[in-house]
């Protein structure tokens, strides 16, 4: 989980005051200095730490806190109201041009994940929002950026508009954006040269196309692992090309998180994006008050619902739903929701975002391998039809030769028929004090 030891700490300083019914200056001031050190830790800018204590004090020793019924929870809501105030405060959606395409120059340093970026949020454009876009390889310097964006679009079924290493990248821009306009492109997406540092000809190629193309957006794709050198970098381009905001890479990764919390605050520019993982669809939007809520451990149920909306068969849902209801849930189904739930992400990754799941027992040091749903699958996939759909003609000699089939034991195809048998007890249960209850949307095993 991104900022995983930041979340951690902060978690249990939290923790300290939520129950109490009376929070005094002394208990805000240890609590403060624990935000701070957790802060600094996780390689959060000194200034903007200074800066960010100093606002959750005042406000935390204020009228509205100290004169609370609730005082412990209304700090923890101070905190996270700053928290997401330093993040940006909300959402800033991307631009959309008055008369098609909107242009967007990708911009960063070599090794950042610029290329792989620019061909994740083609896909968002695409998938989220129903667009077309030109992907455009203006890196003529490296044979291979151009060669790895055809290929993403390959994979991704989308135009790459290429003239190799020899032409000029400010005349591939311009060919580009006519080519959009002629085949009725509504974004283009310019992925621009790198370097391993910032230098003259590099910011001199980029205001070049800048002044050239007129782009509505200009992203600045940023490696978060790379800590206070990414806020650096930040600073420097913003200087040279007045960057319109950020995309942070890697914030799935073992990183500190101290980037994210201060990019925004030193440059004011906002993030846009996040990339949570290495596939083309693992590009989210960036929501202040969601990263501010899975930090602290609220969880982040709105991301969580919109992933269900995206990659879950609603109409599939309802009908498992009853399935469940009248107990004619079978593995055959079972399978289904499996390859639904897959389709979301990592279940550790679903996990923190279910709220009050830091608090719940054992969830916290749940080490969730999706190994495991191989082997469920595997398990599911040497049973004859017959016995998915009647698991209680399943006797010694069967189990033998589905764990066999499955390359697994016998004790786990026992275990699994367990589960499987509590788990349709446990959802009839769950849809039977659901029932009559009209609206929302029905996620995997609801």
């Amino acid at each position: 989980m991104a900022f995983e030891g930041l979340a951690d700490r902060l978690q249990g300083t939290i923790k300290k005051i939520t129950g109490k019914g009376k929070v005094t200056e002394a208990d805000v001031k240890e609590m403060t200095r624990e935000v701070r050190l957790a802060l600094l830790e996780a390689d959060v800018n000194y200034k903007v730490v200074k800066d960010l204590i100093k606002r959750i004090k005042e406000r935390a020793v204020g009228q509205e806190v100290m004169e609370s019924l609730t005082p412990g929870q209304q700090v923890i809501k101070v905190v996270k109201e700053e928290l997401t105030e330093l993040m940006g405060g909300e959402q800033s959606k991307i631009a959309v041009a008055n008369k098609p395409p909107t242009v967007i120059m990708m911009v960063g340093l070599q090794g950042a994940g610029k290329t792989t970026t620019t061909g994740k949020l083609a896909n968002h454009l695409r998938k989220k929002f129903n667009r077309n876009p030109l992907l455009v390889a203006a890196d003529v310097y490296r044979p291979a950026a151009i060669d790895q964006l055809e290929t993403l679009g390959e994979q991704l079924e989308m135009p790459v508009y290429s003239k190799g290493t020899d032409a000029n990248p400010v005349d591939i821009a311009n060919e580009a954006i006519a080519k959009a306009k002629e085949e009725h492109h509504d974004y283009v997406l310019i992925d621009t040269a790198g370097r391993l540092h910032i230098d003259e000809d590099l910011m001199g190629e980029l205001t070049q196309i800048k002044e050239d193309t007129s782009p509505d957006e200009i992203f600045l794709v940023v490696d978060s692992m790379t800590g206070q050198d990414a806020v650096t970098v930040a600073d420097s381009f913003d200087d040279q090309l007045d960057i319109s905001g950020v995309v942070l890479t890697k914030l799935d990764g073992d990183t500190r998180g101290g980037a994210a919390l201060s990019i925004r605050a030193v440059t004011g520019k906002p993030i846009k994006f996040a990339g949570m993982g290495e596939k083309l669809d693992q590009l989210e939007a960036f929501h202040p008050d969601r990263m501010a809520s899975r930090i602290l451990g609220m969880g982040d149920v709105f991301s969580l619902i919109e992933k269900a909306e995206t990659e879950v068969d609603e109409k599939k849902a309802k009908e498992m739903q009853s399935k469940m209801r009248s107990m004619s849930f079978t593995f055959e189904d079972f399978l289904e929701q499996m390859e639904q739930v897959k389709s979301m992400g990592p279940l550790d990754e679903l996990i923190d975002m279910m709220p009050g799941a830091n608090k719940m027992k054992g969830m916290k040091n749940l080490q969730v391998d999706d190994k495991q749903l191989t082997h469920i699958e595997a398990i599911i996939q040497s049973m004859t039809k017959t016995e998915r759909v009647d698991p209680s003609v399943i006797n010694a000699s069967r189990k033998k030769r589905i764990a066999k089939g499955s390359g697994t034991s016998v004790a786990q195809v026992n275990r699994l028929l367990k589960q499987f048998e509590e788990m349709k007890k446990m959802m009839k249960q769950m849809t039977n004090q659901k029932k009559g209850k009209k609206g929302g949307m029905n996620l995997p095993f609801m």
